[in-house]
């Protein structure tokens, strides 16, 4: 797995670990720094390093032959407030790490990527937005 290393340069592969990538949008509003990724990659992937659910939802995707973009809010520039609107995006109250957005839209955290993949609707919409061709 190649890993940019606050380059803010997308690698070949699509995944964009450690990078600032806001830096090279040019914003500066994390919600807008939210938008912008979601809407132009297929998968975004919002983790913390340590974070063993992370970890999960990374070893899924990968396994289905995702190339998801992943924003480690650790190494992040914004990650504080990245994740102050991811965790007002779950608005339930959960843990708002890891955060899943499919073809622009959030999908959710472990618990709903998981169910997605247990009843078979996480395929059809990795390959509606573009993730996987087969």
């Amino acid at each position: 797995m190649q890993v940019a290393k606050k380059t803010g340069i997308p690698m070949a592969s699509n995944i964009a670990i450690d990078s600032e990538a806001s830096a090279t949008m040019k914003l500066d509003n994390p919600y807008e720094i939210v938008r912008q990724l979601a809407s132009t990659n297929a998968v975004v992937l919002f983790s913390m390093s340590g974070c063993c659910m992370c970890t999960v939802a990374k070893r899924l995707l990968f396994g289905l032959g995702v190339g998801p973009t992943i924003i480690e809010l650790d190494h992040h520039v914004s990650g504080p407030d990245i994740q102050a609107v991811l965790f007002q995006l779950a608005a339930d109250g959960r843990q708002p790490v890891p955060a899943v957005f499919v073809g622009g839209k959030f999908l959710g955290g472990i618990e709903t990527l998981m169910a997605c993949h247990i009843n078979g609707t996480l395929v059809p919409l990795l390959k509606e937005a573009g993730a996987l061709w087969l």
